[in-house]
């Protein structure tokens, strides 16, 4: 019964939303704004830059709402349109990304079985953070979103190579993250 309430509620905010009622967009915001968060902050390099990319996705909410399909979930929409907002803005403040040199401790790394479980979201999403902006995006869509390698390449206009390669330092690099987290 709840769920139904739910619905019904949010087809009452969607349905102010495409009338332009700020009341209504406002109430949206504010249903969605946590999960938006748990999206951004995978991708952004700061919690600022993460609510900055939250408050750009809801304005391409609010100015596409019209094209929102009622008869399908709103939230796979919303999500979609969070993590191209992401992927935008990524692109868009992109620089050359200076060494690290977190690829030079590949010796020596833990297995995925010895890392401890212990590890609480916000640590793990703090250490996400730390990736270089090209492994956070591929680490992001692969690992938390399940998208394919060739969907990342089209969506980033990468190879399907490079998508592959950038998974595989993002979990050499947040392996080492790990273990200097726990030591």
């Amino acid at each position: 019964m709840a769920e139904l309430n739910k619905a019904v509620l949010l087809e009452k905010i969607l349905k102010g939303c495409r009338n332009r009622q700020r009341e209504k967009q406002k109430e949206l915001y504010k249903m969605f704004y946590g999960y938006g968060m748990s999206i951004t902050l995978r991708y952004a390099d700061s919690r600022n830059q993460a609510a900055e990319i939250l408050n750009d996705a809801f304005m391409k909410v609010f100015t596409n709402i019209a094209q929102y399909d009622s008869d399908r979930p709103f939230k796979p929409w919303l999500r979609r349109i969070i993590i191209n907002t992401a992927i935008n803005t990524l692109h868009k403040n992109q620089t050359i990304p200076e060494k690290d040199g977190l690829e030079e401790h590949q010796n020596g790394m833990y297995r995925q079985e010895q890392i401890i479980s212990g590890i609480s979201y916000k640590e793990i999403v703090a250490m996400v953070q730390q990736l270089s902006p090209a492994y956070r995006t591929v680490f992001n869509l692969y690992v938390i979103e399940g998208f394919k390698h060739r969907e990342i390449a089209d969506m980033l206009g990468i190879a399907v190579g490079t998508s592959k390669s950038n998974l595989a330092k993002a979990r050499q690099n947040l392996q080492v993250i790990i273990k200097k987290n726990l030591v």
